[in-house]
């Protein structure tokens, strides 16, 4: 089974030795590969449809790890106990539905030695609430596959909320100090996301008086737009 970069670096990122429990396991590649490699000896995988979690039930048989796993069906984080894991993945979700499902069991997350998040869209929305409750991203990853980057987050709690300029919600701190290789082509993501959504904003007050909404939408976006555009020239690029 040939696992793709996104799901490979977030193998890499799971810690030796660990109980681990992966949310809405899919097919089970991930903790199948970790205890295939023997990186851990046992997981959870859980998953909210019977449909996938019985694909990772029968490949678990076939590879003869029944033993070290306990597959679970439920939403989200409600199938585990506190102290029962170590480590958590939730990958493939939108950053704000895997807000919700922390906040659901905020203190089971607390205690966790960390987080492995891979959102996959919504992404500042989560690196805010993170902040907001307390946690903390240790470090930020960027994995492209096909034409897609993935952004992941590797998360512990601190307990305290940091002052954080909301651009970096958008293009963490992080990855413009360590110059990610891929920092560049996500700055050309956002500046053209945005652009778009200035564009639509201007289309839609075409021969009519602006409304205060939206002349106060436009001036959130051009600021953004502004910072982003900073950001990627600093790091070499023509904004």
């Amino acid at each position: 089974m040939k696992l793709s970069a996104r799901l490979e670096k977030i193998v890499d990122l799971v810690g030796k030795d660990v109980r681990l429990a992966d949310i809405g396991t899919d097919h089970g590649y991930i903790p199948i590969e970790l205890l295939k490699s023997e990186k851990i000896n046992y997981a959870i995988l859980s998953d909210i449809n019977k449909g996938p979690l019985e694909n990772a039930r029968k490949e678990i048989e076939r590879q003869g790890l029944v033993n070290k796993t306990d597959l679970r069906l439920g939403s989200g984080l409600e199938v585990l106990d506190t102290n029962e894991v170590d480590q958590v993945i939730i990958a493939g979700m939108g950053g704000i539905l895997i807000s919700d499902l922390i906040e659901k069991k905020l203190d089971l997350c607390k205690k966790l030695d960390k987080m492995i998040l891979q959102p996959m869209q919504a992404q500042e929305d989560l690196r805010e609430y993170l902040n907001m409750r307390g946690f903390y991203i240790i470090e930020e990853h960027l994995v492209k596959e096909d034409f897609r980057i993935y952004e992941i987050m590797e998360v512990v709690y601190r307990g305290k909320v940091e002052e954080i300029d909301p651009i970096y919600y958008e293009i963490p701190i992080r990855l413009i100090e360590k110059k990610d290789p891929l920092l560049g082509a996500l700055l050309e993501k956002k500046l053209r996301e945005n652009r778009s959504i200035l564009d639509k904003l201007d289309k839609s007050t075409q021969g009519q008086e602006e409304n205060k909404s939206i002349l106060g939408r436009k001036k959130i976006v051009e600021a953004k737009l502004n910072k982003l555009g900073q950001i990627y020239r600093e790091l070499g690029g023509k904004a």
